[in-house]
């Protein structure tokens, strides 16, 4: 076969995830490298599961997913933050988030349209919206605080612009973008009739009493932007691959007119139970969050008395250290370093830009602390020892 393949894809390289974690197996290194709980969740959602698949059906649902769950996501936006959601129009189930979000960059974007990103940002955003033939503009958010700086955004729209992609909280860096980043946000959008794709799956863990905003919640925004959510994230059940999609009636139909040319709909077992798991009480989520920020400290106080510079983190599952206080300057090296000497695993942040940017900060690592006491107890041990 001598035809090439699409370089959106076949001239990057494989996933850091997957690479990582092959290195972290190849090791016998704790793997704090790649983001999923080492324990599933609810067992009450996992047993209707179960059972959904033993009384069937098993056969394709409806496009826009099963009435049940989109009813229950309509309920859960106004539950949480007081969003009148249509169920029957602007709601909208897809295969995991990835897939919500491929959905909306080649829903969206025609050939010519210019998307801008803030960096770093999730993997998956350039190569879908290249494959969409659109171009990127990036705007690079300043370590170590990390804020969106308006002026900056402002110079990287253009008459070409169609849509801004926002990730909060923010996977690598722990952030929770607060009113005034939003509004930044929400400002330029206005301003120049753009659509705002927000990448909400960690929307309920978020810590220390700070507070998850959607962009769609402010003034002008619930027409222009669609808000994505995880039953994988909510209910540390990352398998499930169950994410839904909140917006307004038209950017909803251009998404599910995308969405059936990919994976078209979702297991209706699943659906079923997620459709339960988001009317849980508020007992579930304030155990879910108080665990999970317990985990955050664990793995910060371990991080730090193997002496690192620990960043702050008020929400995901990701600690940011700076390795310069290790005395490192490369995070690629430092991980590989770490996995194979250490014995624990993480990722390198410069691994979250665009292959392009040649100035990307290259003193970070994120480390993952969904994992179970004992283990983050063990890895920070393993790495007090090697950096001793």
């Amino acid at each position: 076969m001598t035809r090439s393949l699409n370089p959106v894809y076949s001239a990057r390289p494989q996933s850091i995830f997957p690479t990582m974690s092959h290195l972290a197996r190849k090791c016998g290194a704790i793997n704090l490298g790649q983001g999923f709980p080492d324990e599933d969740g609810p067992k009450e959602i996992r047993e209707i599961a179960a059972q959904a698949v033993l009384d069937g059906p098993n056969q394709y649902e409806p496009v826009e997913g099963t009435a049940a769950l989109r009813r229950a996501v309509a309920q859960a936006n106004k539950r949480f933050y007081d969003l009148d959601i249509d169920p029957d129009r602007e709601v909208q189930i897809v295969s995991g988030a990835t897939e919500g979000l491929a959905a909306a960059f080649l829903g969206f974007l025609e050939p010519g349209d210019e998307a801008v990103l803030l960096a770093p940002f999730y993997e998956c955003y350039a190569p879908q919206i290249e494959a969409a033939s659109a171009q990127i503009k990036i705007v690079d958010l300043v370590p170590p605080e990390w804020r969106l700086d308006a002026d900056a955004l402002e110079a990287a729209i253009t008459e070409k612009t169609k849509l801004i992609a926002i990730n909060t909280p923010h996977n690598p860096l722990g952030k929770v973008m607060d009113k005034e980043e939003l509004e930044i946000v929400a400002s330029a959008a206005r301003r120049h009739d753009l659509i705002v794709v927000c990448d909400e799956v960690y929307e309920h863990l978020v810590f220390d009493g700070c507070a998850h905003i959607p962009l769609m919640t402010l003034p002008g925004m619930k027409e222009r932007t669609i808000r994505i959510g995880s039953a994988g994230k909510t209910f540390s059940l990352t398998g499930f691959r169950i994410g839904y999609v909140t917006g307004p009636e038209p950017l909803i139909t251009g998404l599910m007119k995308t969405h059936q040319h990919l994976s078209y709909t979702s297991p209706g077992s699943f659906q079923k139970a997620v459709a339960a798991g988001l009317a849980f009480g508020d007992d579930y989520y304030e155990r879910f969050v108080s665990n999970m920020q317990t985990k955050r400290d664990l793995l910060s106080a371990g991080l730090m008395e193997a002496g690192f510079d620990v960043l702050p983190c008020q929400g995901t599952y990701f600690l940011t250290v700076d390795i310069r206080s290790v005395g490192r300057e490369d995070d690629v090296a430092f991980c590989r370093e770490i996995t194979e000497k250490a014995k624990v695993a993480a990722v390198p942040i410069s691994a979250f830009y665009h292959p392009s940017q040649t100035g990307a900060p290259h003193s970070y690592a994120r480390f993952c602390f969904c994992k179970r006491p004992e283990i983050l107890e063990e890895a920070s041990a393993r790495l007090a020892r090697y950096f001793a």
